[in-house]
């Protein structure tokens, strides 16, 4: 309990370092026992005696042996009162804010002078707990209970409340904030916690608060309404504030607006971020900057404006925040609204320009820059550039220099035939630059003018890319051509020699000295078709016979061969891809394409190796993905990469592998046809084939094959040929039994060929299976034949390329007088080169260029009995 002293109001302080619990109790029985022996010490003198009396102090020695032992070992203790007790009294007295300590029990064991003064307690017996005072009251009770329950679980807390009076009785009026905290704490010695309450009249702080908080207020209201835009940005580009000036500009609802939702990219129009990013400032510095760029509104209108910018840099370098002025430059004085006008034009044009712009002295220096000039050559050239007065010639490569310098004396001397300049980026040889310069025509350029010229600089890489690419596609389209005709002259010279050889060896037997000779001719013929059929396949003028695949099987019976292929020194590895798309492709010449891969990759890994094979899915928006491969059209694709860690591909040399008779193997192990037939094959099946190396990394070939997708076709009739290039196995040369197979015949056949030596050696071929065979060396010819005949023909074969009329146009022209008559197409090309011209409903064979006697008999056999 508390107590009063000298007159003022001192609560009793809660530690007590002179006392232990115990000591007390015991020092009053001590006492009470002494008293009491003095007692009995005088009564029982005057009946014993000094016997007595002697026992008796033996007894009280024994007595104060024992209590001095009890002291010595702290049983008693006896001192005088501790100074710290009186500073921690001070201390607490001297606090702004009340303490009020209370045992478990809520009774009051400590209470400071402030708790008194602030609850209007004038003696001990005034004194209230902070729950007795406030858990009756509306606004407090919530606060206190919760505290309350807290220190019931020894946890402490804290919280704040307003009352409409004070708690002091008599007190101004007027309502009153207060903050309570609450927390247990132990006393050495005591086995229960005490609990200790502080409560503080915190009004004034609040008021404070209010005031800061209206005077901020106001703040941001006059920062909302200003005639002038304002926003921050982070160092990231993101819009973290923005005024109701700007807002309404644009067009942005402030209500819905989030802190970093925005982006500065995604307001600022056009090039004008070239214009932001510009700003640079040295570490732990700020920099500002005048902007003039256009803002674009939530409408998608342009805005013209100019920024005030202000960038601030950490002490490493790196960019932090900014804020950012904006003046509407739509808005000013009615007087030069004409002008303002004019220079807001001028600005957008400048700016807004495809062309990059940049003026420059008579030394070439940079005087200013258009946003495109920043964002076509930054960080070379950025607003710093002026100041640090950077020569225009530092974006052009070294060896273009002098062409500048000299177009620049022009330029001086106000010549106006200055050519273009072709140039490419000193550190980005890819990069292709085209610059004009221009004399300033208004006459400011001449001696001690500020700009001598006007630099244009267009950015050219995309179009030399398509120069480049247009050129290697009519040079391969124009060897195409050239290898095609080649091979169909050709042919007709193989189809003369192979004919005649069977000739010949239907008079020769196996025992006559000249059949060797001839079988060797003939041998040879075949391996000069061999050749022209991959001069045929480079030119994709060869005949394929496409059938929907899934590669994963393909490449799965190639493994074996593959393997044995490449060697033991070479480690193969086929990876498939899941799920792989079918695709329509020709199996004979798609794993002539995998094996000439193959082959070449091992050829580049003499020491050994590894060759890896790829395939997977490319969906349409993947395949933008591969941007080098501009040819590459969007679409589904499946893919197939063949790897290996070889030698690799120079880069002269990478830009001619596709070219026939191109090698760089020595003389007599390679014909240069091997890659250019694989990439014929992939071409003629309507796919890329792409190549990627590196000098001693390797090299990769990336085949692109669309993706087949079934529809629905109308099934073609028995015995015919589909015109879209899907031709069933009846018209193409089927492959021929081993049982022997009558090829004689009685009908009439009119055959067209226009190559004589060919010609005759089919009428031989045919007259002698017993058909009657009338010819023709031309479609005029032939159609002379068929009317002097009265279209008594019973089978046409005819060559497709032929002078004045050629194979189509003869069937046409014979359908109009015989809808159903039978024809056969012969060729040295594919079918697909000619057969798109014809009408959808024709019927007819085929029979590729060289062929043998047999062979031809075979046909016109097979399209008889269709």
């Amino acid at each position: 309990m508390a107590r009063e002293t000298r007159g003022d109001f001192y609560p009793v302080p809660i530690v007590d370092h002179n006392t232990r619990p115990g000591a007390v109790t015991r020092l009053v029985i001590f006492i009470v026992v002494l008293t009491a022996a003095a007692i009995v010490f005088g009564i029982f003198r005057e009946r014993f005696g000094d016997p007595f009396l002697l026992g008796m102090l033996g007894v009280l020695a024994m007595i104060g042996v024992g209590f001095l032992f009890a002291t010595a070992i702290g049983f008693l203790q006896f001192s005088p009162r501790s100074s710290g007790d009186d500073l921690s009294k001070a201390f607490v007295d001297s606090m702004a804010q009340g303490l009020l300590v209370t045992d478990a029990k809520g009774r009051v064991v400590y209470a400071n002078r402030a708790y008194a003064e602030m609850t209007g307690a004038a003696s001990a017996a005034d004194l209230r707990t902070v729950e007795g005072l406030l858990s009756d009251v509306p606004e407090a009770a919530a606060t206190i209970d919760r505290l309350a329950s807290g220190l019931r679980d020894g946890q402490p807390g804290d919280g704040e409340f307003r009352l409409a009076h004070s708690i002091r009785p008599g007190a101004e009026s007027g309502a009153r904030w207060y903050r309570t905290r609450a927390r247990t704490f132990k006393v050495p010695g005591q086995r229960q916690p005490l609990l200790a309450w502080q409560l503080a009249d915190i009004s004034d702080e609040r008021a404070e608060q209010e005031r800061f908080f209206l005077d901020l207020q106001k703040a941001i209201d006059h920062l909302d309404h200003a005639p002038a835009g304002f926003f921050s940005a982070d160092q990231e580009g993101r819009v973290t504030y923005i005024n109701a000036t700007l807002a309404e500009w644009l067009g942005i609802d402030l209500a819905s607006f989030t802190p970093g939702a925005i982006t500065l990219s995604e307001i600022v129009a056009g090039d004008g971020m070239a214009l932001v990013r510009s700003v640079k400032a040295d570490p732990g510095t700020t920099r500002n900057a005048v902007i003039d760029l256009d803002l674009t509104t939530t409408s998608g209108k342009m805005l013209p404006v100019r920024f005030m910018h202000r960038l601030t840099a950490s002490r490493e370098g790196s960019s932090g925040p900014t804020r950012t002025i904006v003046l509407n430059r739509t808005q000013g004085e009615d007087a030069s609204a004409d002008l303002r006008a004019s220079e807001v034009r001028f600005t957008r044009f400048f700016n807004s320009t495809p062309m990059a712009i940049a003026g420059v002295d008579h030394d070439g220096r940079i005087l200013r820059t258009n946003a495109p000039f920043l964002s076509l050559f930054g960080p070379v050239v950025d607003r710093d550039a002026v100041d640090r007065k950077v020569r225009f010639d530092t974006v052009i490569h070294e060896r273009d220099r002098p062409a500048f310098a000299a177009a620049l004396e022009k330029a001086s001397q106000r010549q106006a035939d200055i050519a273009p300049i072709d140039t490419v980026l000193p550190d980005n040889e890819e990069r292709h630059i085209r610059f004009y310069v221009n004399a300033i025509a208004d006459g400011t350029g001449g001696e001690g003018a500020e700009e001598a010229a006007i630099v244009y600089a267009v950015d050219t890489t995309e179009q030399k890319a398509l120069e480049g690419q247009m050129a290697q596609s009519q040079k391969m389209q124009a060897v195409g051509q050239l290898a095609g005709g080649i091979a169909h002259d050709f042919n007709n010279v193989l189809t003369a020699i192979i004919m005649a050889s069977d000739l010949l060896l239907t008079n020769h037997r196996p025992s006559d000295p000249s059949f060797p000779d001839i079988m060797n001719i003939k041998q040879n013929a075949n391996r000069a078709a061999s050749l022209v059929r991959q001069l045929l396949a480079f030119s994709r003028k060869q005949t394929l016979r496409p059938e929907v695949l899934t590669l994963t099987d393909v490449l799965a019976d190639l493994r074996m061969l593959l393997a044995r292929l490449v060697g033991s020194d070479i480690k193969l590895r086929i990876d498939h891809g899941r799920d792989l798309w079918p695709v329509k492709v020709d199996i004979g010449q798609f794993e002539q394409v995998v094996v000439n891969l193959a082959v070449n990759a091992r050829d580049a890994m003499p020491s050994g190796g590894d060759l890896t094979v790829r395939t997977r899915n490319v969906p349409g928006d993947e395949s933008g993905t591969f941007a080098a491969y501009r040819e590459l059209t969007p679409g589904d694709y499946v893919l197939v990469e063949v790897e290996d860690s070889g030698s690799g591909i120079a880069p002269d040399v990478l830009k001619k592998i596709f070219e026939p008779f191109f090698t760089t193997k020595e003389v007599g192990k390679g014909t240069g046809l091997g890659l250019s037939m694989v990439y014929g094959i992939i071409k003629q099946t309507g796919g890329f084939i792409f190549c990627d190396s590196e000098v001693g990394k390797g090299t990769t070939f990336r085949i692109f094959l669309p993706r087949h997708i079934a529809e629905a076709k109308k099934a073609a009739e028995t015995g015919s040929t589909a015109v879209d290039g899907e031709r069933p196995a009846e018209a193409a040369p089927a492959p021929k039994p081993a049982e022997a197979r009558d090829l004689s015949g009685s009908a009439t056949v009119l055959l067209v060929e226009d190559e004589d030596a060919v010609r005759m050696g089919g009428m031989r071929a045919l007259t002698s299976r017993g058909y009657t065979v009338h010819e023709a060396s031309s479609g005029v010819e032939a159609l002379e034949v068929f009317d002097s005949l009265d279209g008594k023909i019973d089978i046409v074969v005819s060559d497709v390329v032929m002078p004045e009329m050629d194979g189509p146009t003869l069937l046409g022209e014979l359908r109009k007088r015989q809808p159903h008559i039978k024809f056969v197409f012969v060729s040295g090309y594919a079918e697909d080169a000619f057969a798109r011209n014809l009408p959808e409903d024709a019927q007819f064979g085929f029979l590729p260029k060289p062929f043998s006697l047999k062979q031809l008999a075979t046909v016109v056999k097979e399209v008889l009995e269709a």
